[in-house]
């Protein structure tokens, strides 16, 4: 079984629970709103500056090209990934998966780490400026980057800004997930195969009246 990750969001959900269509969107466009600066950063791996101004010697080919590479490919798989969090395949492990497939997987299980990472992408991507071109991040407080031209500076910002906001994305998906999977609900039999009005098991009905039993 393949498993399908670039998809449109199902007309029906397949989550135990319904799952609010902010949520089921903002996970499907989250990828998409990553691509930008995915893309922006490939031709560092060349060492093309894209109008920044280095201060700096660039590492050699043979470093620089895997490590821009793989950060590309790293930052739009944990994104698709995070469409976990509103797809049933979040909620039980895909059968293709070795030793867990098939198996139901703890709310806990997923809300924790999508917590963490959420944290830490909100701490890594945002600087908040502190005068005199200098920004403080999570590695301290930092030079701004220059460039050589608005046009470029332009370019950078419009690919760049987007992903400040995948950490509070993520918060905000595995919230909603941890909320759906542990709510408690006169739906919850319904979703179950049951009825909260339906009669107990072994309970027996009464005989229609005017009923004629036969010989």
């Amino acid at each position: 079984m393949t498993p399908k990750l670039f998809h449109r969001p199902p007309p029906v959900g397949d989550t135990e629970r319904p799952v609010p269509r902010w949520a089921m969107r903002l996970a499907h466009a989250l990828p998409l709103l990553l691509l930008p600066a995915c893309l922006w950063r490939l031709p560092f791996a060349l060492h093309f500056e894209m109008g920044q101004v280095q201060t700096g010697d660039l590492p050699a080919y043979w470093l620089s090209i895997p490590y821009v590479l793989g950060l590309s490919v790293l930052t739009e798989a944990i994104a698709i990934l995070t469409i976990g969090l509103v797809r049933g395949w979040g909620e039980v492990a895909p059968a293709w998966i070795p030793l867990i497939g098939g198996r139901r997987v703890r709310p806990m299980a997923a809300f924790v780490p999508a917590v963490l990472g959420g944290l830490i992408l909100t701490f890594l991507f945002t600087a908040v400026p502190v005068g005199d071109d200098r920004d403080l991040t999570l590695y301290g407080v930092v030079d701004t980057v220059e460039y050589t031209s608005d046009a470029w500076q332009l370019l950078a910002t419009v690919c760049v800004s987007p992903i400040a906001a995948w950490g509070p994305i993520t918060l905000a998906l595995a919230i909603a997930y941890y909320r759906r999977r542990t709510a408690r609900s006169a739906n919850t039999a319904v979703c179950h195969g049951t009825s909260p009005t339906a009669d107990p098991p072994g309970a027996q009905r009464p005989p229609r009246a005017g009923g004629a039993s036969r010989s």
